[in-house]
């Protein structure tokens, strides 16, 4: 018998991929959740959506973005990186190509009112960015701890016009923010669309946001067609909290046998430190958001606080898509401590002259950890610029001195 080929693109239609997945919300939200799950798909094909959204992508956001060879990177390894230059997007990073979707989708459903959740702060920065440029109330959840390492963009999205509201209780990062956007959308059901920031949360989120972020991988088919000859690098390398610009990065390869998918997670001070969010490594099945997936939890169910020098990846948890792609094996899963990635971090900004966020740079930590060879095609997904959090790699910087 001939097996089925597996498609880790695309949840069935119930949402899941694999066993991860779903939509497990309340009562209140079944209204909003369905109108989404039964439109989104349709108002993405229609002509106008489409035509609108290529043409903001490329005269706001400023795709397609660069595809580099760093030649001294590829030198130390002696190996050929690629970095695909999502840093280089309006706003700083990869979120603003979901926000765009998202708003335009919000439109068409009808809603005035927009919330948001944000870790980093660069989801908070594109949502408020789009609303602007829409004019919609916008309405960011930020946990207190990262509303004080994340100052910057705090900044920004007043400035734009958006309210930021703290999340005091639990770790006061990312997980908290989540709850209280949520709560948020229970309360306001009709005329607000909850733009969640990456590949987690009810059905159809995970699917939805994957698709908007899909446009890094299409363009890193054909610009490595120019640069190679061949659409299809050997590895593909993105950190992973939520996971919405691995999902990006991934989404056209994930049916490509030959491309070794490469997904790194924050290790914290060490994965079995206490202070970790190294979700495949210390995580099981569970509940989390809306969705069932890989979530760092105790024995009885309560979530177990993440830690991560990066806001962005200070999660307890994974979305359904990777969480299929590593119980599968599709995916090869490894992570990087807090000193590792500010390690990383100065080494691309001294090697490439490129600052990276802290995120991203959670990536480029394993470079030296995956064995590669003269004739490999790397490709590292760059999806953030490190201004954000430059009063982390000050302090950093005046700790060596």
């Amino acid at each position: 018998m001939i097996k089925e080929a597996v498609n880790y693109q695309v949840p069935d239609l119930h949402g899941y991929y694999g066993e991860f997945g779903g939509a497990y919300i309340p009562e209140m939200l079944q209204r909003n959740v369905t109108e989404l799950k039964e439109q989104y798909l349709k108002i993405m094909a229609e002509p106008s959506f489409v035509q609108e959204f290529e043409l903001l992508l490329k005269d706001y956001v400023g795709r397609p973005t660069p595809l580099f060879k760093a030649e001294r990177l590829s030198a130390e390894f002696n190996t050929n990186i690629y970095l695909k230059r999502e840093d280089l997007c309006h706003t700083g990073a990869h979120k603003i190509n979901n926000t765009i979707g998202q708003i335009l989708l919000a439109i068409r459903l009808g809603k005035t009112r927009i919330i948001a959740e944000t870790g980093a702060g660069q989801h908070g920065v594109a949502t408020a960015t789009v609303c602007a440029l829409k004019g919609i109330e916008c309405i960011v959840y930020m946990g207190e701890k990262d509303i004080e390492r994340q100052a910057p963009n705090v900044a920004r999205m007043q400035m734009l016009g958006a309210k930021v509201v703290p999340a005091t209780s639990g770790s006061k990062t990312l997980k908290d923010a989540t709850n209280e956007a949520i709560r948020d959308w229970i309360n306001h059901p009709i005329d607000t669309h909850y733009i969640i920031g990456s590949v987690v949360g009810p059905h159809p989120y995970p699917d939805m946001v994957a698709k908007f972020q899909s446009v890094i991988s299409k363009e890193i088919r054909t610009q490595l067609k120019e640069k190679t000859n061949s659409e299809l690098p050997s590895h593909i390398i993105a950190c992973v909290g939520g996971g919405s610009n691995a999902a990006g990065a991934y989404y056209h390869f994930l049916n490509e046998p030959t491309v070794q998918i490469v997904a790194v997670e924050a290790a914290g001070k060490g994965v079995y430190s206490g202070m970790s969010a190294a979700t495949t490594q210390l995580g099981k099945q569970g509940i989390l958001h809306g969705s069932k997936s890989l979530l760092m939890q105790t024995d009885d169910g309560q979530v177990v606080e993440p830690h991560s020098i990066s806001a962005g990846l200070d999660y307890p948890g994974i979305g359904p898509m990777h969480a299929n792609l590593y119980t599968s094996g599709r995916g090869h899963f490894v992570s990087a401590t807090d000193e590792e990635a500010l390690e990383a971090a100065f080494h691309l900004s001294k090697t490439e002259g490129i600052i990276p966020a802290l995120e991203t740079a959670h990536a480029f930590a394993v470079l030296g950890k995956l064995n590669l060879t003269p004739s490999d095609t790397v490709v590292v997904c760059l999806s953030g610029r490190g201004d954000k959090d430059l009063a982390t790699y000050m302090k950093t910087i005046q700790t060596d001195l």
